[in-house]
């Protein structure tokens, strides 16, 4: 892979990957920017913004920008995150000019007109109408409140109907103008593209970008950890255990993913086994190990009937238990490397995924992180720093939510408490 890197005399970064045996280019534009840099009146701006990019512009109606991108055959997206928002597009080779020209517009020209303004609105207050219905969308906004309460960190990406509901075309032009600077900015290609062409196109569509004012950094985050339930009934409970885990930019974030894997990363995980293969307690129960700029979050999942559910808990906690004492053998260590290792790699197959991957590096570390880099860290990872890893996790205060128990949600959310502490 040929990676190239350049920073644009207003602060702009443009990398790209080129790909040859691709026909196709994926690319985009990455803000530093998400729903952990709002302040409470803001909650859910930046995903209502991302919204709104495809609304119109002065230049161009919401129809032609569909009706553009589908003429070349493209397709033309975008995502918000805890720290990111990302405007995105894969086309045929050599019809990058027209994306970027596309994503160019509605960032820099969105006309934020009334009834586009009242008609997205609309459309947002039912998806969030729709996590209500979701006991693992209650679950998780349940956990992360638990984890980081009154904090950004903690609040749902989508915003609140009251906030979401508040919104003007004034609040969303101001946000623009503190967040979208340049030097908070990253444009990132990879399949069968040149960097040059990338580069041109950049600097004329982009180049007149300044930064308006100085991007302010996120709030840093402070896990506290705590109980949360939804008494709401669904056909299954479900039980998300969460703790402290090492952020992205620390050298234990590695250990926590090769552990996650370990735990409940696959088939062959000690909770897939114990509980789905040896004692039938549930369908699905996995690990994630989850990363930010300054935090972490290594988060459990299982549903249940809710007459299981107090054995669900116990297994797991023992579990825990037994994964804080002893380190894990040869096997099953190379196993879970082989697996995250795997994992990175096959990603990286697609250019959706590579141009992602680049982007969200030169925003953290302003550089690419080599696959021999991430290789090599993954396979610096020992047995011991394994068991240190569960052993911090089992001395650490859980964040722990429960949904679909009806009025036993607490008490089972309780009885997790007492299981999973070491």
């Amino acid at each position: 892979m040929t990676v190239e890197l350049t920073t644009l005399a207003n602060g702009l970064r443009v990398v790209t990957d080129n790909m040859p045996h691709l026909e196709t280019v994926s690319l985009g534009l990455w803000v530093g920017t998400g729903a952990r840099h709002e302040t409470e009146r803001e909650h859910g701006i930046s995903h209502f913004l991302e919204h709104m990019a495809f609304k119109g512009t002065r230049r161009r109606s919401a129809q032609q920008i569909a009706e553009e991108i589908e003429a070349v055959g493209g397709e033309l997206n975008a995502a918000t995150s805890m720290e990111t928002t990302a405007y995105f597009a894969r086309v045929l080779k050599g019809d990058e000019k027209v994306a970027l020209g596309l994503i160019a517009d509605i960032l820099q020209n969105s006309a934020f007109g009334r009834p586009e303004l009242e008609g997205e609105r609309q459309v947002i207050l039912q998806e969030i109408a729709a996590t209500r219905d979701s006991p693992d969308d209650i679950g998780y906004d349940l956990l992360h409140d638990a984890a980081f309460p009154q904090q950004p960190m903690g609040r749902p990406i989508l915003g609140t109907p009251i906030s979401v509901g508040s919104f003007t075309a004034g609040d969303l032009k101001r946000f623009l103008g503190r967040r979208y600077g340049p030097g908070n900015m990253v444009i990132s290609a990879a399949g069968a593209v040149r960097h040059a062409n990338i580069v041109r196109h950049a600097e004329a569509l982009f180049g007149g970008l300044t930064d308006q004012r100085r991007t302010t950094g996120e709030r840093p985050a402070k896990y506290v950890g705590g109980l949360r339930v939804s008494e709401k009934p669904f056909e299954q409970s479900h039980l998300l255990i969460g703790f402290p885990s090492p952020s992205y930019r620390d050298d234990a974030f590695f250990a926590a993913q090769v552990f996650s894997g370990l735990f409940g990363g696959g088939m062959s995980s000690r909770l897939f086994q114990e509980v789905r293969e040896k004692r039938g307690l549930c369908y699905a129960i996995y690990s994630t190990a989850w990363g930010l700029r300054d935090a972490g979050l290594f988060g459990i999942h299982a549903a249940t009937g809710t007459g299981l559910m107090g054995q669900l808990i116990d297994v797991i906690g023992a579990e825990l238990k037994r994964a804080a004492e002893q380190p894990p053998e040869g096997a099953a260590l190379a196993r879970s490397k082989s697996q995250l290792k795997a994992g990175l790699l096959m990603n990286l197959e697609s250019s959706s995924a590579r141009a992602e991957q680049m982007a969200r590096h030169v925003l953290t570390h302003n550089r690419v992180l080599a696959n021999g880099e991430l290789m090599d860290r993954v396979d610096a990872v020992t047995a011991e720093n394994v068991r240190d890893f569960a052993a911090v996790l089992a001395q650490s205060e859980a964040s722990i939510s429960v949904v679909g128990s009806g009025r036993r949600s607490r008490k089972y959310a309780e009885r997790a408490a007492g299981m999973v502490r070491v």
